[in-house]
């Protein structure tokens, strides 16, 4: 998804471990007071779905429910503070593939969406979103590039600074 607007607000941060990268998302979870969507860009094993399983906890997820990639379900649903959408787009091709999800429902409904392979998704489909592009470092490190769109995550983003 391409940044053709100007971004309200950006960051960047470095996780050293999957632990971390989960710890960022229970952080992340635990700020949010209202529906937001989350685009998640990366490369297979970068962190997006660990990222989730953090964000899952932060939202009050019950840790009965086990926080796993949507590849094969798609949507993956959970209840929480916010009710919770973990959406994966890696298996779609098609713009008709991703109309018959309902996916518009989804993003533009009352809760959290964390969508992986988010840059599958049309351009300026969400004017307003979080985007996290997911980058292996060295080791287990993961740069995660915060990009805020929207009052929303522009109130997240200060938040993760303080």
């Amino acid at each position: 998804m391409p940044h053709r607007d100007n971004p309200a607000g950006e960051i960047t941060l470095v996780t050293a471990s999957a632990a971390e990268t989960r710890r960022l998302g229970e952080r992340c979870g635990r700020r949010l007071r209202t529906p937001l969507v989350i685009c998640l860009i990366g490369d297979l094993g970068s962190g997006k779905t660990v990222f989730v399983q953090g964000l899952a906890r932060g939202l009050d997820v019950s840790a009965d429910y086990a926080v796993t990639s949507p590849s094969f379900t798609l949507i993956n649903e959970y209840p929480g503070r916010l009710r919770l959408f973990h959406i994966d787009l890696y298996r779609l091709d098609a713009q008709a593939d991703l109309d018959d999800l309902g996916l518009a429902e989804i993003l533009h409904g009352e809760g959290v969406a964390a969508v992986e392979w988010a840059e599958k998704l049309t351009d300026g489909a969400l004017a307003e979103r979080l985007e996290i592009r997911f980058e292996f470092g060295d080791d287990d490190r993961r740069r995660l590039h915060m990009v805020a769109y929207g009052q929303a995550s522009l109130i997240l983003l200060k938040a993760l600074r303080s």
